[in-house]
């Protein structure tokens, strides 16, 4: 009885260590990992009592290497998903009799991996449970011939037997991972969705360059229209000066004909006046 109680009191430190992070929250931890915390001397789990204030919390246990020989009396953990009891000493129908009983109606996954278990007919009391993936590597009955046809034919749930499904392809990703790839995909979307917009900033970007150069270049078409004006204006100019100037010398010439011509009709009276006088004095 002493070894009993000693046993008790380093499953509770141990216990009481593992949970001193969760023991604000009042709905108590999800997950309870006891791994190598306490050598059992009796090799069973403690009180009841120590786990069951967790019972409506704990999703996840797992004792490893205890020293565990049997599960006689295991806590009742109606919400528990995953045990994991690898590396003890466990054996015979009787343990899995008591996980069967005090968390079967939830438990999606079991590792039993490197215990005692020696024959498929050990393993019926998991037939009826909803599990989904079974470990039992290193275990005696992994050897057995068979082995892993009797064991898909006897757990009608099981997806995946030793990390591996009925046809022998290997399970890739634990629940864990495949929760980091769901976060990682949203992530990815936003991240798509970011550079979308930032796509479409730089195609705004690229598009506003676009129209400053055809504006800069319909101005340059704009200014050598102008320049093309301003030559035909000064071609027009051009001409338009030299017409005033042929004008102007055809004026010049009219004018200058008219004055010799006014000087020609000046002169012609002087000149028949003189010949009248020559007549006149011949005459005498």
């Amino acid at each position: 009885m002493a070894a009993v109680g000693e046993d008790d009191a380093a499953w509770e430190r141990a216990i009481d260590a593992t949970t001193k992070a969760a023991s604000a929250a009042t709905s108590g931890p999800k997950t309870l990992t006891l791994d190598s915390a306490v050598k059992s001397s009796t090799g069973r789990l403690p009180s009841p009592a120590l786990f069951e204030r967790f019972a409506t919390s704990l999703e996840e246990l797992s004792v490893a290497g205890a020293r565990l020989s049997s599960l006689e009396g295991m806590p009742c953990l109606p919400a528990l998903r995953r045990l994991s009891l690898p590396d003890n000493r466990l054996l015979g129908s009787a343990a899995l009799a008591a996980i069967a009983e005090a968390c079967g109606a939830t438990l999606r996954h079991l590792d039993l991996g490197n215990n005692r278990f020696a024959e498929v007919k050990e393993l019926e009391p998991l037939a009826k449970l909803g599990i989904e993936a079974l470990d039992l590597e290193l275990c005696p009955v992994s050897k057995a011939k068979g082995y892993r046809e009797k064991v898909f034919a006897l757990i009608p749930s099981l997806e995946y037997l030793d990390g591996a499904d009925a046809e022998g392809n290997k399970r890739l990703e634990t629940d864990d991972e495949d929760y980091v790839e769901e976060d990682d995909e949203e992530e990815g979307e936003e991240g798509e969705d970011g550079e979308g917009e930032e796509g479409e900033d730089e195609e705004g970007e690229e598009g506003e360059e676009d129209d400053g150069e055809e504006g800069d270049e319909e101005d340059e078409e704009e200014g050598e229209g102008d320049d093309d004006d301003e030559e035909e204006g000064g071609d027009e100019e051009a001409e338009d000066e030299e017409d005033e100037a042929d004008d102007d010398e055809l004026n010049a010439g009219a004018d200058d004909k008219e004055n010799i011509e006014s000087k020609v009709g000046s002169s012609l009276p002087n000149k028949r006046k003189r010949d009248n006088d020559d007549d006149t004095n011949g005459d005498n």
